[in-house]
């Protein structure tokens, strides 16, 4: 039972995670999110960049199932997202952003190079992670937290831990 405006707030990222909207969080709606990347930005799954995708959305997969996934069954439902979720922000909400970072870095090589993207890219990644397109581009424009063109890994990394800590 969700109780507090906190527990709340983190309920709600839980669409997010869930890309085919079954109700729960599991290994194929990580891949799927990787094979969607892929197919948006025209990389073959057996390219090395594709492959980095692979591996980090299992990374990612494999990070939520050992904080969320209470009973073992490989799914995580929104009792459990929320909380596996609240537990590790308390203890440190860039640690659990650390568990997204390989998936991440993997995205932002494919959407641009040297594991860095411009905003514009970083938009075409979230529309594809399900971010509507005007809060897609307006997100992807304040990650650009330096001004300098491009998103990074560490301002993306940054930017995931605000999402499930700061309000709406």
């Amino acid at each position: 039972m969700v109780t507090s405006e906190y527990e709340r707030r983190i309920a709600a990222r839980f669409a997010t995670f869930d890309q085919d909207g079954n109700g729960y969080i599991d290994r194929e709606d990580f891949s799927g999110a990787a094979k969607a990347l892929l197919a948006e930005f025209g990389i073959a799954a057996r390219s090395d960049k594709g492959q980095a995708l692979y591996v980090g959305a299992e990374a990612f997969w494999q990070g939520m199932a050992g904080i969320a996934d209470r009973d073992g069954d490989q799914r995580i439902t929104r009792e459990e997202f929320v909380n596996g979720a609240v537990k590790r922000l308390r203890d440190n909400p860039d640690r659990f952003a650390e568990i997204a970072r390989p998936f991440l870095h993997a995205a932002l090589d494919v959407a641009g190079t040297d594991g860095a993207a411009t905003a514009e890219d970083v938009a075409r990644v979230l529309e594809v992670l399900g971010v509507p397109g005007d809060l897609a581009r307006t997100a992807a424009t304040t990650l650009d937290t330096d001004g300098d063109g491009r998103i990074g890994e560490e301002e993306t990394v940054r930017a995931f831990a605000r999402y499930f800590t700061l309000p709406e």
